[in-house]
Protein backbone atom coordinates (compact mmCIF):
# COMPACT_ATOMS: atom_id res chain seq x y z
CA UNK A 1 0.00 0.00 0.00
CA UNK A 2 2.61 2.41 0.82
CA UNK A 3 4.82 1.78 -2.13
CA UNK A 4 1.64 1.81 -4.24
CA UNK A 5 0.94 5.33 -2.73
CA UNK A 6 4.97 6.36 -3.28
CA UNK A 7 4.38 5.41 -6.75
CA UNK A 8 1.42 7.58 -7.21
CA UNK A 9 2.97 10.45 -5.73
CA UNK A 10 6.26 9.84 -7.76
CA UNK A 11 3.88 10.25 -10.79
CA UNK A 12 1.88 13.26 -9.60
CA UNK A 13 5.41 14.87 -9.19
CA UNK A 14 6.64 13.95 -12.07
CA UNK A 15 3.45 15.62 -14.50
CA UNK A 16 4.26 18.40 -12.14
CA UNK A 17 7.45 19.05 -13.23
CA UNK A 18 7.08 18.11 -16.46
CA UNK A 19 4.07 20.92 -16.63
CA UNK A 20 6.11 23.14 -15.18
CA UNK A 21 9.11 22.94 -17.32
CA UNK A 22 6.59 23.11 -20.70
CA UNK A 23 5.10 26.55 -19.31
CA UNK A 24 8.79 27.70 -18.93
CA UNK A 25 9.98 26.67 -22.31
CA UNK A 26 6.45 28.98 -23.87
CA UNK A 27 7.52 31.82 -21.30
CA UNK A 28 10.93 31.35 -23.00
CA UNK A 29 10.35 31.01 -26.22
CA UNK A 30 7.67 34.07 -26.12
CA UNK A 31 10.45 36.20 -24.58
CA UNK A 32 13.07 35.35 -26.82
CA UNK A 33 11.04 36.39 -29.66
CA UNK A 34 9.68 39.24 -28.42
CA UNK A 35 11.23 42.64 -29.94
CA UNK A 36 11.02 44.40 -33.38
CA UNK A 37 12.48 42.97 -36.32
CA UNK A 38 14.71 45.40 -38.85
CA UNK A 39 12.45 46.10 -41.64
CA UNK A 40 14.62 44.80 -44.81
CA UNK A 41 11.70 45.12 -47.27
CA UNK A 42 9.09 48.59 -46.79
CA UNK A 43 5.39 46.88 -47.06
CA UNK A 44 4.10 49.78 -45.25
CA UNK A 45 0.61 50.08 -46.42
CA UNK A 46 0.26 46.66 -47.48
CA UNK A 47 -1.98 44.01 -46.40
CA UNK A 48 -2.62 40.45 -47.34
CA UNK A 49 -6.10 39.29 -46.84
CA UNK A 50 -8.70 36.87 -47.60
CA UNK A 51 -11.61 37.40 -50.58
CA UNK A 52 -13.86 35.58 -52.47
CA UNK A 53 -14.46 36.45 -56.06
CA UNK A 54 -17.48 37.73 -56.50
CA UNK A 55 -17.81 38.45 -60.28
CA UNK A 56 -14.90 37.90 -63.07
CA UNK A 57 -15.02 40.97 -65.33
CA UNK A 58 -12.86 40.51 -67.75
CA UNK A 59 -11.40 36.82 -68.15
CA UNK A 60 -7.95 36.00 -69.95
CA UNK A 61 -8.86 32.37 -71.42
CA UNK A 62 -7.09 32.29 -75.43
CA UNK A 63 -9.01 30.36 -78.03
CA UNK A 64 -6.77 26.95 -77.52
CA UNK A 65 -7.87 27.20 -73.68
CA UNK A 66 -4.19 28.72 -72.48
CA UNK A 67 -4.31 32.28 -70.11
CA UNK A 68 -2.65 35.19 -71.73
CA UNK A 69 -2.13 38.58 -69.78
CA UNK A 70 -4.33 39.57 -66.89
CA UNK A 71 -8.08 38.81 -65.29
CA UNK A 72 -9.82 41.83 -63.63
CA UNK A 73 -12.04 40.34 -61.48
CA UNK A 74 -14.77 41.53 -58.31
CA UNK A 75 -13.91 40.65 -55.10
CA UNK A 76 -14.88 40.84 -51.52
CA UNK A 77 -12.35 41.39 -48.74
CA UNK A 78 -13.20 38.35 -46.12
CA UNK A 79 -10.64 39.83 -43.40
CA UNK A 80 -9.02 42.93 -42.23
CA UNK A 81 -10.04 46.17 -42.36
CA UNK A 82 -11.60 46.49 -45.47
CA UNK A 83 -13.83 43.74 -44.56
CA UNK A 84 -16.92 43.34 -46.21
CA UNK A 85 -15.67 45.99 -49.07
CA UNK A 86 -16.09 45.14 -52.87
CA UNK A 87 -13.25 45.67 -54.87
CA UNK A 88 -11.77 45.68 -58.74
CA UNK A 89 -8.90 43.30 -58.76
CA UNK A 90 -6.08 42.28 -61.01
CA UNK A 91 -5.01 38.53 -61.28
CA UNK A 92 -1.81 38.39 -63.17
CA UNK A 93 -1.10 34.83 -64.98
CA UNK A 94 2.24 33.51 -63.60
CA UNK A 95 3.97 30.36 -62.25
CA UNK A 96 4.12 31.73 -58.58
CA UNK A 97 1.66 34.47 -58.02
CA UNK A 98 -1.74 35.33 -59.68
CA UNK A 99 -4.68 32.84 -59.70
CA UNK A 100 -6.67 31.37 -62.38
CA UNK A 101 -10.67 32.54 -60.87
CA UNK A 102 -13.76 31.38 -60.79
CA UNK A 103 -17.35 32.98 -59.00
CA UNK A 104 -17.09 32.21 -55.49
CA UNK A 105 -13.51 31.09 -55.34
CA UNK A 106 -11.17 31.91 -51.87
CA UNK A 107 -7.96 33.98 -52.80
CA UNK A 108 -5.43 35.99 -50.92
CA UNK A 109 -5.38 39.44 -52.23
CA UNK A 110 -2.49 41.92 -51.59
CA UNK A 111 -4.03 45.94 -50.95
CA UNK A 112 -1.82 48.51 -51.31
CA UNK A 113 -3.13 51.83 -49.73
CA UNK A 114 -2.33 55.29 -49.99
CA UNK A 115 -4.27 57.73 -48.30
CA UNK A 116 -7.66 56.94 -49.47
CA UNK A 117 -7.26 55.25 -52.37
CA UNK A 118 -6.45 51.40 -52.29
CA UNK A 119 -4.82 49.05 -55.26
CA UNK A 120 -6.05 45.35 -55.07
CA UNK A 121 -4.18 42.82 -56.89
CA UNK A 122 -4.76 38.98 -56.59
CA UNK A 123 -1.59 37.25 -54.49
CA UNK A 124 -2.56 33.57 -55.08
CA UNK A 125 -4.65 30.70 -53.82
CA UNK A 126 -6.24 30.43 -50.47
CA UNK A 127 -4.49 27.25 -49.10
CA UNK A 128 -5.02 27.59 -45.73
CA UNK A 129 -8.04 25.03 -45.17
CA UNK A 130 -6.34 22.40 -47.37
CA UNK A 131 -2.99 22.61 -45.13
CA UNK A 132 -4.10 22.82 -42.19
CA UNK A 133 -6.86 19.68 -42.97
CA UNK A 134 -3.85 17.42 -44.37
CA UNK A 135 -1.20 18.36 -40.92
CA UNK A 136 -5.12 17.66 -38.88
CA UNK A 137 -5.48 14.48 -40.68
CA UNK A 138 -1.79 13.35 -40.70
CA UNK A 139 -1.89 13.99 -37.07
CA UNK A 140 -5.43 11.58 -36.60
CA UNK A 141 -3.78 8.68 -38.19
CA UNK A 142 -0.47 8.76 -35.93
CA UNK A 143 -2.91 8.90 -33.15
CA UNK A 144 -5.25 6.66 -34.92
CA UNK A 145 -2.38 3.68 -36.09
CA UNK A 146 -0.15 4.46 -33.01
CA UNK A 147 -2.36 5.05 -29.94
CA UNK A 148 -0.77 6.82 -27.48
CA UNK A 149 2.28 6.54 -28.60
CA UNK A 150 1.56 7.97 -31.78
CA UNK A 151 -0.11 11.05 -29.98
CA UNK A 152 3.11 11.81 -27.90
CA UNK A 153 5.06 11.33 -32.05
CA UNK A 154 2.85 14.11 -32.79
CA UNK A 155 3.40 16.60 -29.81
CA UNK A 156 7.04 15.71 -30.69
CA UNK A 157 6.74 16.77 -34.11
CA UNK A 158 5.11 20.06 -33.04
CA UNK A 159 7.82 21.14 -30.74
CA UNK A 160 10.01 20.47 -33.18
CA UNK A 161 8.57 22.87 -35.46
CA UNK A 162 8.45 24.91 -32.35
CA UNK A 163 12.06 24.78 -31.78
CA UNK A 164 13.14 25.20 -35.38
CA UNK A 165 10.75 28.42 -36.34
CA UNK A 166 10.61 30.18 -33.11
CA UNK A 167 14.72 28.94 -31.40
CA UNK A 168 16.73 28.32 -33.94
CA UNK A 169 15.94 31.08 -37.01
CA UNK A 170 15.64 33.50 -34.33
CA UNK A 171 19.10 32.79 -32.71
CA UNK A 172 20.63 32.61 -36.22
CA UNK A 173 18.72 36.09 -36.32
CA UNK A 174 20.26 37.22 -33.33
CA UNK A 175 23.70 36.73 -34.40
CA UNK A 176 24.44 33.25 -32.35
CA UNK A 177 26.27 30.73 -33.69
CA UNK A 178 24.88 28.95 -36.86
CA UNK A 179 26.63 25.84 -35.80
CA UNK A 180 26.63 25.73 -32.17
CA UNK A 181 22.79 26.94 -32.35
CA UNK A 182 21.77 23.45 -34.43
CA UNK A 183 23.63 21.92 -31.79
CA UNK A 184 21.31 23.33 -28.96
CA UNK A 185 18.51 23.00 -31.14
CA UNK A 186 19.45 19.14 -31.90
CA UNK A 187 20.35 18.48 -28.40
CA UNK A 188 17.14 19.53 -26.97
CA UNK A 189 14.97 17.93 -30.01
CA UNK A 190 16.28 14.60 -29.38
CA UNK A 191 15.96 14.83 -25.36
CA UNK A 192 12.20 16.00 -25.29
CA UNK A 193 11.26 13.50 -28.52
CA UNK A 194 12.76 10.69 -27.10
CA UNK A 195 11.45 11.47 -23.67
CA UNK A 196 8.07 11.26 -25.42
CA UNK A 197 8.12 8.01 -27.07
CA UNK A 198 10.02 6.38 -24.96
CA UNK A 199 10.13 7.79 -21.46
CA UNK A 200 12.95 7.84 -19.14
CA UNK A 201 14.55 4.43 -19.16
CA UNK A 202 18.41 2.92 -20.19
CA UNK A 203 17.03 2.57 -24.65
CA UNK A 204 15.64 5.97 -24.46
CA UNK A 205 19.00 7.41 -22.16
CA UNK A 206 21.14 4.86 -24.87
CA UNK A 207 19.12 6.77 -27.97
CA UNK A 208 19.41 10.32 -26.70
CA UNK A 209 23.42 9.72 -26.71
CA UNK A 210 23.00 7.85 -29.74
CA UNK A 211 21.76 10.35 -31.87
CA UNK A 212 23.19 13.71 -30.09
CA UNK A 213 27.07 12.02 -30.53
CA UNK A 214 26.18 11.02 -34.28
CA UNK A 215 24.38 14.18 -35.58
CA UNK A 216 27.42 15.91 -34.37
CA UNK A 217 29.97 13.33 -36.20
CA UNK A 218 27.90 14.47 -39.26
CA UNK A 219 28.13 17.98 -38.98
CA UNK A 220 32.22 16.95 -38.51
CA UNK A 221 31.93 15.09 -41.55
CA UNK A 222 30.69 17.49 -43.49
CA UNK A 223 33.05 20.87 -42.32
CA UNK A 224 36.02 18.66 -42.87
CA UNK A 225 34.20 18.16 -46.56
CA UNK A 226 34.13 21.73 -46.53
CA UNK A 227 37.31 22.58 -45.45
CA UNK A 228 38.68 20.00 -48.46
CA UNK A 229 36.59 20.87 -50.78
CA UNK A 230 36.61 24.68 -50.61
CA UNK A 231 32.86 24.87 -49.95
CA UNK A 232 31.22 26.89 -47.41
CA UNK A 233 28.04 28.97 -46.82
CA UNK A 234 28.90 31.72 -49.12
CA UNK A 235 28.23 28.65 -51.93
CA UNK A 236 24.76 28.61 -51.91
CA UNK A 237 22.08 29.76 -54.28
CA UNK A 238 20.73 32.22 -52.11
CA UNK A 239 23.97 33.96 -51.12
CA UNK A 240 22.66 37.16 -52.28
CA UNK A 241 19.54 37.46 -50.33
CA UNK A 242 21.59 35.95 -47.47
CA UNK A 243 24.05 38.75 -47.41
CA UNK A 244 21.56 41.56 -47.70
CA UNK A 245 20.18 40.17 -44.26
CA UNK A 246 23.45 39.67 -43.18
CA UNK A 247 24.69 43.14 -43.90
CA UNK A 248 21.21 44.74 -41.80
CA UNK A 249 20.71 42.17 -39.10
CA UNK A 250 23.06 40.06 -36.75
CA UNK A 251 22.72 37.35 -38.97
CA UNK A 252 26.57 35.26 -39.51
CA UNK A 253 26.18 33.46 -42.78
CA UNK A 254 29.85 31.39 -42.37
CA UNK A 255 28.31 27.85 -40.72
CA UNK A 256 24.74 27.91 -42.30
CA UNK A 257 25.29 25.35 -44.35
CA UNK A 258 26.99 22.73 -41.81
CA UNK A 259 24.30 23.90 -39.85
CA UNK A 260 21.73 22.70 -41.96
CA UNK A 261 23.68 19.26 -42.17
CA UNK A 262 23.25 18.57 -38.08
CA UNK A 263 19.50 19.55 -38.67
CA UNK A 264 18.23 17.57 -41.74
CA UNK A 265 20.12 14.43 -40.60
CA UNK A 266 18.72 14.42 -37.13
CA UNK A 267 15.61 12.30 -37.99
CA UNK A 268 17.10 9.87 -39.58
CA UNK A 269 20.07 9.38 -37.17
CA UNK A 270 17.43 9.40 -34.20
CA UNK A 271 15.37 7.00 -36.22
CA UNK A 272 18.67 4.60 -36.15
CA UNK A 273 19.29 5.42 -32.21
CA UNK A 274 15.93 4.37 -31.61
CA UNK A 275 15.51 0.97 -33.97
CA UNK A 276 18.94 0.14 -32.00
CA UNK A 277 18.18 0.70 -28.88
CA UNK A 278 14.59 -0.74 -28.38
CA UNK A 279 16.31 -4.00 -30.47
CA UNK A 280 18.96 -4.33 -27.82
CA UNK A 281 16.73 -3.76 -25.21
CA UNK A 282 13.66 -6.45 -25.78
CA UNK A 283 16.88 -8.58 -26.92
CA UNK A 284 17.52 -8.21 -23.13
CA UNK A 285 14.51 -8.55 -21.84
CA UNK A 286 14.02 -11.89 -23.64
CA UNK A 287 17.28 -13.24 -21.88
CA UNK A 288 18.77 -11.01 -18.86
CA UNK A 289 22.01 -13.55 -18.94
CA UNK A 290 23.34 -12.47 -21.97
CA UNK A 291 26.52 -10.50 -21.84
CA UNK A 292 27.62 -7.35 -22.97
CA UNK A 293 29.30 -8.52 -26.24
CA UNK A 294 26.73 -10.83 -27.09
CA UNK A 295 24.27 -7.94 -27.00
CA UNK A 296 26.47 -5.53 -29.03
CA UNK A 297 26.70 -8.47 -31.84
CA UNK A 298 22.67 -8.25 -32.00
CA UNK A 299 22.70 -4.77 -32.17
CA UNK A 300 25.36 -4.94 -35.34
CA UNK A 301 23.35 -7.58 -36.89
CA UNK A 302 20.32 -5.58 -36.80
CA UNK A 303 21.90 -2.57 -37.49
CA UNK A 304 23.18 -3.88 -40.98
CA UNK A 305 20.01 -4.16 -41.92
CA UNK A 306 18.85 -0.81 -40.98
CA UNK A 307 22.03 0.88 -42.60
CA UNK A 308 21.14 0.28 -45.93
CA UNK A 309 17.42 1.15 -45.81
CA UNK A 310 18.33 4.74 -43.85
CA UNK A 311 21.10 5.69 -45.91
CA UNK A 312 19.08 4.93 -49.40
CA UNK A 313 16.25 7.37 -47.72
CA UNK A 314 18.18 10.03 -46.90
CA UNK A 315 20.40 10.18 -50.13
CA UNK A 316 17.01 9.75 -51.82
CA UNK A 317 15.45 12.75 -49.92
CA UNK A 318 18.51 14.79 -51.15
CA UNK A 319 18.35 13.20 -54.96
CA UNK A 320 14.33 14.83 -54.45
CA UNK A 321 15.91 17.80 -53.19
CA UNK A 322 18.20 18.41 -56.41
CA UNK A 323 15.69 17.03 -59.49
CA UNK A 324 15.50 20.65 -60.41
CA UNK A 325 19.53 20.56 -60.85
CA UNK A 326 19.86 17.42 -62.32
CA UNK A 327 17.15 18.30 -65.45
CA UNK A 328 19.22 21.82 -66.11
CA UNK A 329 22.23 19.51 -65.96
CA UNK A 330 20.70 16.71 -68.12
CA UNK A 331 18.94 18.86 -70.74
CA UNK A 332 22.33 21.02 -71.31
CA UNK A 333 24.28 18.14 -72.09
CA UNK A 334 26.97 19.13 -69.44
CA UNK A 335 30.35 17.78 -69.44
CA UNK A 336 31.76 15.40 -66.70
CA UNK A 337 34.32 18.08 -65.17
CA UNK A 338 31.68 20.65 -65.06
CA UNK A 339 29.09 18.52 -63.12
CA UNK A 340 31.40 17.19 -60.58
CA UNK A 341 32.66 20.21 -59.49
CA UNK A 342 29.94 22.72 -59.43
CA UNK A 343 29.23 24.05 -56.07
CA UNK A 344 25.08 22.95 -56.05
CA UNK A 345 26.40 19.33 -56.65
CA UNK A 346 29.24 19.26 -53.78
CA UNK A 347 26.50 20.46 -51.30
CA UNK A 348 24.19 18.00 -52.25
CA UNK A 349 26.89 15.16 -52.44
CA UNK A 350 28.42 16.55 -48.85
CA UNK A 351 24.91 16.36 -47.37
CA UNK A 352 23.53 13.45 -48.38
CA UNK A 353 26.94 11.79 -47.76
CA UNK A 354 27.67 13.11 -44.18
CA UNK A 355 24.30 12.24 -42.91
CA UNK A 356 24.71 8.34 -44.10
CA UNK A 357 28.26 8.54 -42.70
CA UNK A 358 26.40 9.79 -39.37
CA UNK A 359 23.91 6.57 -39.89
CA UNK A 360 26.59 4.18 -40.33
CA UNK A 361 28.52 5.35 -37.38
CA UNK A 362 25.47 5.74 -34.82
CA UNK A 363 24.89 1.81 -35.37
CA UNK A 364 28.14 0.37 -33.30
CA UNK A 365 28.03 3.57 -31.30
CA UNK A 366 24.35 3.02 -29.55
CA UNK A 367 25.24 -1.20 -29.73
CA UNK A 368 27.73 -0.27 -27.40
CA UNK A 369 26.23 2.32 -25.05
CA UNK A 370 22.96 0.15 -24.98
CA UNK A 371 24.79 -2.84 -24.37
CA UNK A 372 26.92 -1.58 -21.67
CA UNK A 373 24.16 0.09 -19.90
CA UNK A 374 21.85 -3.07 -19.38
CA UNK A 375 24.17 -4.99 -18.39
CA UNK A 376 25.44 -2.78 -15.83
CA UNK A 377 23.65 -3.74 -12.44
CA UNK A 378 24.08 -0.17 -11.25
CA UNK A 379 21.81 1.70 -13.61
CA UNK A 380 18.95 -1.50 -13.37
CA UNK A 381 17.16 1.41 -11.14
CA UNK A 382 16.32 3.42 -14.03
CA UNK A 383 14.04 0.43 -15.55
CA UNK A 384 12.42 -0.04 -12.49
Amino acid sequence: MFLKLLRNRSSLLKKIIILLLAVLFILFVFLFNKGERIQLLNQEGTEYEKAVVENVLKDNVEKDGSRAGNQIVSVRILTGNKKGQVFEATSHSGYLYGANCTENMKIIVSISTSGNSSVVSVYNYDREPIIYGLVALFILMLWVVGGKRGFKSAISLIFTFVCIIFLFIPMLYKGYSPFLSAVIITILITIVSIYLVGGLTIKAISAILGTIIGVIISGGVAVAFGHFANISSFNVSQIEELVFISNNTNLKISGLLFAAVLISSLGAVMDVSISIASTINEIYISNPNLTKKELFSSGINVGRDIIGAMSNTLILAYTGGAINTMIFIYSYNMKYNQIVNMYSIGIDIMQALSGSISIVLTVPLVSAITSSMLTNKSLKSIDG
